[in-house]
Formats: C-alpha cells, structure tokens, sequence
C-alpha cells in the first residue's frame, strides 16, 4: 500500500479523548476520531492482536482466541451527548481476506451491552460490504442492512473504503474512485442512542464473524462529504490517522490535536537513474532529479506523484487491434466497478466491444450491426447505455438503430430499445433542464439527403425515449452537444444536399423548451464538429470531407481543402473564424491534453490519390493558434479517441479502409 495521498490531502485534526486529547463537544459539534487509535494501547501490548507487515504497510492481525480484544466503552466519547451523528463518514483501510460464500466478517460495530443488540456495524462478505444499523418507531425496533457491491475487494490488495452517511443516502467510495450512492427506503436514525453501548473493532463481540484479514485505519468523520474532501486525485492510499504501533512508535505525538507521524521510518527515497520497480521497491519513492519528478513504486510501474510540468515528447505504437472488419467509428467509455471499455462501429453485421485489461484491449461482446457508423455511451442516473447508429437496413429491410443497456447482473449490454432512423451517421446524447435527450444525425432515406433528424426525449414514465422534435437537415453526419454559462447549443455538420457538399451548417441554441437556430456556417461536406475549451475561451473546428458539385465536378473535386476552426465571441454573440488547416478529406478531430499542453489531432483519409496519408497532431501555441508538431502514418483514418490510464495517455484510431485499428502510447517527459 502506497502513502500517495500524503502528498495529496491536507491531514485532517484527529481528537482522540480516551487518550489525552481534549474530549468530544455536543453533538452538534462532532470531531473527527481515531477509533483504531482509541481502542489500541499505543505500544500495541492488548492480548489477542497482533502487527503484520504486507505489502509495505503494517496492519493489525486478531486473534480469534480474544473477539473482544480491540473494544472500548462508547461512553468514553459520547459524553455530553449519547446520540450517534445523523451525518457523517467513516474512513477505512483494510486488506480483506478472501472470504469463501456466504461468510460474513465484521470489520467493527457498535453493541449494546444488556440485550446484546447490534446498534451500527460495518460487515464484509465476498464481494460485498454491509453496513447495518438499528432504526426505531413506534412499531418497534428493526435492523437495516445497505449493501455495496465491491469485487475489487477479492484482489488482495490494501484499499481504503469511505462510507458517507446523510438520512437516507450512503455513499460508498473506494481508493478514490467513483463513488457508489444508494438511497434507502429506510433513513438511518436521528436519534440512534450510544447509552450503554460498546465499540468493537474486528468483531461483533463474538468469535463469530471476526474479522480475519488486516485492518490499518478506522476513522470517524464529522459530515458526509469526506469522500470529496479526501479525494483531490485518483488512485490515493487516504492515510488520515493510524495507531502509533503501526508506524512502529513508542508514545503519541506532543501535539494531542494533530495525530501526524513521520513516514521515514518505513519509507526509502533513491536518487539517481530509474531503479527497478519490484516487490522489493514497493511503496517506495524514487526521486528523478532530471525531471524533478517524485515517482512511487506500485506493483512493477513507477507512478508520478510530483512531477514537472509534463510534456509529450513523442507517439509510439502500443496495440494493434485486429478487428472483424473495417470500423468507422469508436467511443471509448468507463463503466463504474466494471472497467474501460471501447465499442467500434464495424462495417460488417458485427460490430465489438473492447476492454481494457492488462494495459490492452480484449474482446468484450458482440453485436449485430447494419454497418454501424458510430457509438454513443450516456447515463440517466444510475442507467447506463450504448447506442450504435445503422446505416443500412436488416435482411428484412428495415431501417432502425439500437439502444443497450448495461446489465449489472450480467455484465454485459442486453438491446433495450428500437429506434427508427435513416441511414444514420451518429447519435448525441445530452441533458437540459434536468431532461435528457437523443439527436440521430438521418443521413437519407433512399437518395434523399434533405430529410429530418430527429431530436429524442427520456420518458420517465415509459422509461423510454420518445420523438420531441424534427430539424431538417442536408446529409447529417455528427451533432455535438455544448453550453456555455446558462445556454445550451447542439450543431450539426450537412455533409451534402442531392448536388454540392458545399453546403450550411447550422448552431442550434436552446430556447422555450426546443432548439431554434442560432448561426450558420458554409462547410464543404462536413463530417464532424469537435467542440473544446482552452481556459475561459470556447472553440469548434469543423472536418470537412470533400468540396464536390454535380455541375462542376471537374473543376471543383477536391479532398485536399481547409477545415475550419471557430471561436467564440462573446461580445458579438457568435462564433467567428479563428484558424484554417489544410486537411486531406478530414473525417474527424479529436482534442487532448498533455500536462498543460493542449493538442487537437485530425483524421486525415484520402488526398485523392489514395488512402495512406499522414494524419496530424497539432499543439496549441497561443497566438500562432495550433501548430503541426506529430505527422502520424494512418490509411483511411476514420476516427480518433483518446483515453487516459493508470498507465499513461493514449491515442487510437480506426480505420475505414482495413480491419484493423491501432492503440497509440503518448510519451511525456
């Protein structure tokens, strides 16, 4: 277990009455509380426990011959008031033990000594974590269990668990990652009485159900927003206060108020060239003078912790996707507790999802796929869904898209929902006023370019997306989505009206519950709008594909033409001509960052002589607007997404023209 938070949170004050500090104020006025601190003697001489060392970091063990070992009379904290805090969190690190089914083990509770009645626990069993509470009314008094699921608990690994607590909303969130909110039936109590109770930790008073892996921390938090404010980064190790005998100290800190200890005494730093990372170096810092970077050894890859502004040195190959066919369009999305994915849009009846293990992509699941164009990934709530646009029709001929749905239980996409559409090219999913909505981009309908888009709303009722409004559109190809302040914008990119691809573009502003239109633009067979922001400044760069006239088509064929990109300006209320590039029948843009280097990447498709053309990142330089400084070979690039891990940042491409598509590794320095 690494100490990367350290250098992350700001320690929070820790009160621990039983041992000196000054005691608890009403209850209005909760501290934060070491109750592992509280119920363990600092030298660690209570019967029935012991310290172990795995993974780098000190842990303690029980003994299941002494269940009540680690134990202290709530009494000892609730002193001018018994009652247990309506709102707060609880802040826990443990490595879990791998638990056969069905067997439960107590992480800690909280007991009534008479009837032996279970007032507040926090249980563990595989895959899951319970907390329990006891809630009273006139009926009589009825235990509640909320249930989390966490299957990343099985890995075996040290993580800290927040659990946030307000009425009837609890929130769990794990290592800093996205947090997992449920809201109960059942509120937990206002009034839930301390008197004559007792804390245990590890156990339930008894030798059943104790808990048998290693616990770290155990802290008690005022309010339900812990998560928030322990949380600045990603991936962190929250180390908010552990017992001086994990730290291997002898007596507390002169300071009763702050519980920090010095990390040096299990902590090594290595200066010089990169040192290998092994199990050896685990939870080690290394410092790169070079770079002036501070790096932290997790498993075998060095991680950044401090660092120097980061800067993109170069771009490499990393993956090779081989694909069923050729894909046209990607969406690369994060799924809670499930994973990163990427689903591609293939020209075949199959279209493919992706995940990302093992730092690569593996196939996921299939789909039956009219040669899809495009994928959308979106929420409502806590739903989570996928909806690929066909271009052409069934066997049966006829024309629909497909929404899926996530399925927790199977963990897999399951169809949910038919949409009628017409040769479509994408699909925009977005929220306005609290209601969330569906743009198709209709390409045509036989050889008519001049049909309908439609614009689709989520009844809550039905629980499906129903027709809300039609913009007549010449081609479509891409909506994209954006607000700025109060306002919300959806624009889309006219590829070809029956005759010219030179053809308007239109900027859609939401106005009295429907869009109106708001600007036009002259594009030349527009296929996508990417829109991005670079400090208070907002942009939208069009691709366009090809300038084609059926009654000059000799003169005026061309695929080597300027894109485009915008800028907003406020003070005229539209958006105004920042940049041109020359691209070469651009298809798609895509924008990312680097440290504090932004960067836009255009797939370049055809020069008009063929299809292995270089595709171009650019880097933004302020006056000189965006400057070519990466010429990446692709062949028939049809899309560019890019995702970051763990691991790194990374770039991938499809190709419209070969069944492959390619995973790109960006280099920092």
């Amino acid at each position: 277990m690494s100490v990367l938070l350290t250098l992350c949170v700001v320690l929070l004050p820790l009160a621990t009455p039983g041992q000196g500090a000054r005691r608890w104020e009403p209850c209005t006025d909760l501290r934060p509380l070491d109750i592992l601190a509280e119920a363990v003697p600092p030298d660690g001489s209570a019967s029935g426990i012991s310290v172990t060392r795995v993974q780098g970091a000190l842990g303690l063990q029980l003994s299941a011959a002494a269940p009540h070992a680690i134990s202290f009379p709530a009494s000892r904290i609730f002193v001018r008031c018994d009652l247990f805090p309506e709102e707060f969190s609880i802040v826990v690190t443990l490595k879990p033990p791998i638990l056969p089914p069905k067997k439960n083990e107590y992480l800690f509770s909280v007991v009534a000594e008479g009837p032996d009645a279970l007032l507040l626990g926090l249980r563990y069993s595989p895959a899951r974590l319970h907390f329990l509470f006891l809630r009273e009314d006139a009926a009589g008094a009825w235990q509640t269990r909320v249930s989390f699921r966490s299957p990343a608990l099985m890995d075996s690994q040290w993580h800290t668990l927040v659990l946030a607590v307000s009425e009837d909303s609890f929130s769990l969130t794990m290592d800093c990652g996205v947090p997992v909110d449920i809201t109960a039936d059942v509120p937990f109590p206002a009034t839930l009485s301390m008197q004559g109770a007792r804390f245990f930790i590890g156990s339930r008073r008894r030798t059943k159900g104790l808990f048998t892996g290693l616990v770290r921390q155990l802290v008690l938090l005022p309010g339900s927003d812990a998560a928030a404010q322990l949380c600045p980064c990603r991936n962190a190790d929250i180390v908010l206060s552990i017992p001086p005998v994990l730290q291997g100290l002898t007596g507390r800190p002169a300071d009763n108020e702050v519980l920090t200890y010095p990390y040096e005494t299990n902590m090594k730093v290595t200066l010089g060239p990169q040192p290998p990372c092994t199990k050896v170096e685990d939870a080690q810092f290394w410092f790169d003078a070079g770079r002036k970077g501070l790096y932290l050894c997790v498993g075998s890859e060095w991680v950044s912790v401090l660092a120097a502004k980061e800067k993109l040195d170069y771009v490499e190959e990393y993956q090779s996707l081989h694909t069923n066919s050729e894909t046209l369009g990607l969406e690369v999305f994060v799924i809670p507790e499930a994973g990163l994915f990427m689903a591609t849009a293939h020209r075949k009846t199959t279209s493919a999802i992706y995940k990302w293990v093992d730092r690569k992509f593996i196939t996921y699941q299939d789909f039956p796929t009219q040669q899809a164009q495009s994928w959308r990934h979106f929420t409502i709530g806590r739903k989570v869904f996928l909806a690929v646009a066909n271009f052409d029709p069934n066997e049966k001929g006829q024309e629909f898209s497909v929404i899926y749905k996530w399925s927790q239980r199977k963990q897999r996409f399951t169809p949910y929902q038919r949409v009628p559409t017409h040769s479509a090219r994408d699909w925009e999913a977005f929220e306005v006023a609290g209601e969330h909505f569906l743009a198709v981009a209709n390409h045509r309908e036989g050889d008519n370019h001049n049909i309908n888009s439609v614009i689709y709303k989520w009844n809550p009722t039905t629980r499906l997306f129903e027709p809300n409004q039609t913009i007549a559109t010449c081609g479509a190809y891409d909506w994209e989505f954006f607000t700025v302040g109060p306002y919300s914008f959806l624009v889309v990119a006219n590829a070809f009206n029956g005759t010219s691809t030179k053809v308007q573009s239109h900027l859609y502003v939401w106005l009295l519950g429907s869009f109106q239109l708001f600007q036009s633009f002259l594009t030349c067979g527009a296929a996508d709008w990417e829109v991005f922001r670079i400090g208070d400044r907002v942009f939208l760069a069009v691709a366009n594909s090809h300038s084609y006239d059926v009654e000059m088509q000799v003169q005026n064929d061309s695929y080597v033409i300027n894109s485009v990109i915008y800028e907003l300006n406020v003070s005229a209320q539209m958006f105004v001509k920042f940049q041109e590039i020359t691209t070469c029948s651009a298809l798609d843009w895509e924008f990312f960052s680097v440290g504090e280097d932004y960067f836009l990447v255009v797939a370049n498709s055809f020069d008009g002589n063929t299809f292995l053309v270089n595709s171009i990142i650019y880097r933004w330089q302020g006056y000189e607007g965006f400057v070519a400084v990466h010429s990446l070979p692709t062949f028939g690039c049809r899309d560019w997404e890019a995702f970051r891990t763990a691991a790194g940042s990374y770039l991938v491409y499809s190709s419209a023209k070969e069944p492959l598509s390619r995973v790109l590794r960006l280099r920092t320095g």
